[in-house]
């Protein structure tokens, strides 16, 4: 793919949306009101507003290898706290996907080197479901199921900010857990149960009003 390339794609692009929607520029220069923040993972073959069928406007997107939530991570809680203080999301959405390059790496014994920090987080997932995911003994199953657990943590590592829990009380924002099979271009929800998780966690986690 050629640079120049893309900005002839770039000005294509332009040409389309004009011709379905003369305003559509305009609309985008108002402002961005959108329900849904998606939580997701860089890969390039995995792209938001398309597998959700939305779009521009319609969801605010952050990304990082393996939609990881580090509630260190000030990036990750900078995307969390915009989302539901300034924008008003209503949904937060944090998606895996099979075939994970990130998931993968972090199953491997080997020296990654900048990534080991970043990946550590994901062995601290498997190590939290050591005896489910030991029990797996086919590498694939195996490698799938803490593609979903590492969601699940991650959707919990959401619910215990406090944004979060107080958007909960004051106007039942959820959160959800999804995978996208990269095989199939299928989303699975995990059916997280947001409600117990909350009620489980906030014993530990509970921010005061």
């Amino acid at each position: 793919m050629d640079i120049k390339q893309i900005f002839e794609n770039n000005r294509n692009w332009i040409i389309k949306q004009l011709q379905i929607d003369e305003d559509y520029f305009k609309k985008l220069g108002k402002g961005q009101s959108p329900e849904f923040l998606y939580i997701g993972c860089s890969d390039s073959r995995v792209s938001a507003e398309e597998l959700m069928g939305l779009e521009p406007g319609e969801v605010f997107v952050h990304r990082n290898i393996a939609n990881m939530v580090p509630n260190t991570d000030l990036n990750s809680m900078s995307v969390i706290n915009y989302a539901v203080v300034h924008l008003k999301v209503n949904h937060i959405v944090v998606c895996g996907h099979y075939g994970c390059g990130g998931v993968h790496a972090a199953m491997q014994q080997s020296d990654l080197g900048i990534l080991n920090p970043w990946l550590r987080n994901i062995r601290d997932v498997y190590r939290i479901h050591r005896r489910t995911l030991d029990a797996i003994t086919d590498d694939e199953e195996k490698y799938k199921k803490l593609v979903e657990l590492n969601v699940q943590e991650q959707c919990i590592n959401v619910i215990k900010t406090a944004e979060v829990q107080k958007a909960f009380r004051e106007r039942g924002l959820k959160v959800y857990g999804w995978v996208f099979d990269i095989h199939s271009g299928r989303l699975i929800d995990l059916d997280i149960n947001f409600t117990e998780i909350l009620k489980d966690i906030t014993k530990i986690y509970k921010i005061s009003d």
